[in-house]
C-alpha cells in the first residue's frame, strides 16, 4: 500500500505524538499523589520503579531492535499503547495513602514499554535516511518531540485548572497521544533493516568492480562487532558515565521545583489551583527552550561545530540552574520559573547530541541500537537514583539540602566529559571504511598470489 503521507511528514507526526507521551507529566502525577495522601518518599519510589525497570530493560531492548526480523514499527506502536495505558492507571487511585501496588506495577510496565520507543525511532530514522542524513532528520524528530511535550503540558495544565481539584483527568492527554502515534507510525517506511542497526548497505558502495569483491564486502559488512568491543570502547564508557551523573544530579530538580512552586499550596499539602498553571508553565518553559536549543544545535552541527563544545555547554547549565533555584527559593514563582530556561538549554543540547554521539561511536559495528539502549540505561539509572534519593532527602532534610546535593554532583559530568571524551565529529563510519580497506588489500594480495 502506497502511503498517502510523505515519510518526512510521517516522522514529524509520530515524533510529535511520542513527545506527548514523555516524562513531562510525571510531575503532575507526583503532585497529584502527594495531594491525595502519598508522602514524597512513596512518590520518589514510584517514579524510581519506572527508571529501574528501564535500566534493566533498555540495553536488551536496543539489542532486540538491532537483531529483530520483525517490522520495528510494530514495536513502536505496541510500546506507545502500553506506555499510555500504564500512565492512565493513576485514574484508578483512591483518596488516601493507598493503592501503592497499583501505581508501582504500572510504573514497571511503563518502564518496560518506554524502553523500546527511543531505539525504535532512531533505528527507523537510520534505516530510512542512512548515516549522512541521520543527524538532520533525528534533529527534526527531537524538535517535534519537544513541541509535542509543550502541547501536552499546555493541554494537561488547562484541563487540570478547569477540572480542579480532579486534576487526574489531565492524564487523558496521554491516551490521545498514544492513539495518534499508533495511527501515524504506519505511514513511516520500514527502510533498510541492516542500515537501521548501523550497517552500510552494500549497494551504496561506490567504485566496486567485480562480483567477488562485492560479495565479500557484503558478507563481512553483515558481521556485527562483539559486544565487548563496543561496550569497552573508551568513548562509550565516558558517555555512559557522563550521562549517569548528569541525570543523577538533574532528574530530581524539576520535582523539587514543582514542590517549591505549589506542592504545598493547600493546608492538606495538595497543590493549590493556582499552582497547576505554574507547574505546566515550568514544563512548557523547559520544552520550548529545548526546541530552540535543538534548532540552534542542529544549525551549529551543520556548520561543523564539534560535539564536545555543544555537549559541554549543555552540561554547564545544570550547576548554574541548581545555584539559582537555591538563591531564589524565596523570591517568588517568576524567578523559580525562569530557571527552567537553563533546564531547556541543558536538556536540549544533551538530547540532541546523544544519538549523534552514539552514531559516531558505533556506525559500522552493527551495534547502534544496543549502545543507544546501554547509554539510555545508564542515564535512566542516574535519573532513578536522583528521584529516589532526592525525594528522601527532601522528606528528611528539606528542599535546599536536596538541591545542594544536585549542585555538588553536577560538576562530575563536566569533569568526565571535558577531560576524557575525544571529539567524535567526522568519525562516523570510520570503522566501516577501515574494514573495507582491509578487504581491498586482502583481495589484491589474493589476486597477486
Amino acid at each position: 500500500m502506497t502511503s498517502c503521507i510523505p515519510a518526512s511528514l510521517a516522522f514529524i507526526l509520530v515524533s510529535l505524538s511520542l513527545g506527548q507521551l514523555g516524562d513531562g507529566l510525571n510531575i503532575f502525577q507526583g503532585i497529584y499523589l502527594v495531594g491525595i495522601g502519598w508522602n514524597e518518599g512513596s512518590v520518589g519510589l514510584a517514579l524510581s520503579l519506572m527508571g529501574f525497570t528501564a535500566l534493566l530493560v533498555q540495553t536488551f531492548a536496543g539489542d532486540l531492535v538491532d537483531k529483530t526480523s520483525m517490522d520495528r514499527r510494530i514495536f513502536l506502536g505496541a510500546a506507545s499503547i502500553l506506555t499510555a495505558c500504564s500512565a492512565l492507571t493513576v485514574l484508578l487511585v483512591h483518596e488516601g495513602n493507598t493503592d501503592h501496588m497499583l501505581i508501582f506495577a504500572s510504573k514497571v510496565i511503563e518502564g518496560l514499554s518506554s524502553s523500546f520507543i527511543g531505539p525504535c525511532l532512531a533505528a527507523l530514522t537510520l534505516s530510512n535516511y542512512g548515516p549522512k542524513d541521520f543527524d538532520m532528520v533525528m534533529a527534526s524528530n527531537i524538535l517535534w518531540g519537544h513541541i509535542g511535550s509543550v502541547i501536552s503540558a499546555v493541554l494537561a495544565g488547562l484541563l487540570g485548572y478547569i477540572l480542579y481539584p480532579n486534576i487526574k483527568y489531565c492524564f487523558l492527554v496521554i491516551a490521545f497521544s498514544a492513539i495518534m502515534a499508533v495511527f501515524f507510525v504506519q505511514f513511516i517506511p520500514e527502510g533498510d533493516p541492516l542500515m537501521g542497526r548501523g550497517f552500510h548497505h552494500v549497494e551504496q558502495e561506490e567504485h566496486v568492480d567485480g562480483t567477488n569483491r562485492k560479495e565479500l564486502i557484503k558478507s563481512k559488512e553483515s558481521e556485527a562487532a562483539s559486544y565487548w568491543e563496543v561496550f569497552s570502547d573508551r568513548k562509550t564508557c565516558v558517555l555512559c558515565l557522563t550521562g549517569f551523573f548528569f541525570h543523577f544530579a538533574n532528574a530530581n530538580v524539576l520535582l523539587v521545583l514543582g514542590e517549591l512552586m505549589g506542592g504545598g499550596g493547600n493546608e492538606d499539602g495538595s497543590a493549590s489551583r493556582s499552582a497547576i498553571p505554574l507547574i505546566a508553565g515550568a514544563i512548557v518553559t523547559a520544552q520550548t527552550t529545548m526546541s530552540i536549543a535543538t534548532i540552534v544545535g542542529d544549525k551549529l552541527n551543520q556548520k561543523g561545530w564539534g560535539r564536545k563544545v555543544l555537549f559541554t555547554f549543555g552540561l554547564v547549565t545544570l550547576p548554574i540552574r541548581c545555584a539559582l533555584i537555591i538563591l531564589w527559593k524565596d523570591s517568588g514563582n517568576a524567578f523559580l520559573l525562569s530557571t527552567q530556561i537553563l533546564d531547556g538549554l541543558g536538556g536540549g543540547f544533551f538530547g540532541l547530541l546523544h544519538p549523534f554521539l552514539v552514531a559516531d561511536i558505533t556506525f559500522g559495528t552493527g551495534r547502534f541500537n544496543v549502545v543507544m539502549g546501554l547509554t539510555a540505561s545508564c542515564f535512566g539509572l542516574g535519573g532513578t537514583l536522583s528521584n529516589l534519593l532526592g525525594q528522601i532527602v527532601v522528606e528528611k532534610f528539606g528542599h535546599v539540602a536536596s538541591l545542594l546535593g544536585s549542585l555538588s554532583i553536577s560538576f562530575i559530568p563536566l569533569a568526565l566529559f571535558g577531560l576524557l571524551m575525544p571529539e567524535t565529529y567526522g568519525q562516523r563510519g570510520k570503522r566501516h571504511e577501515d574494514v573495507v580497506e582491509m578487504h581491498y588489500v586482502a583481495m589484491d594480495k589474493g589476486t597477486m598470489a
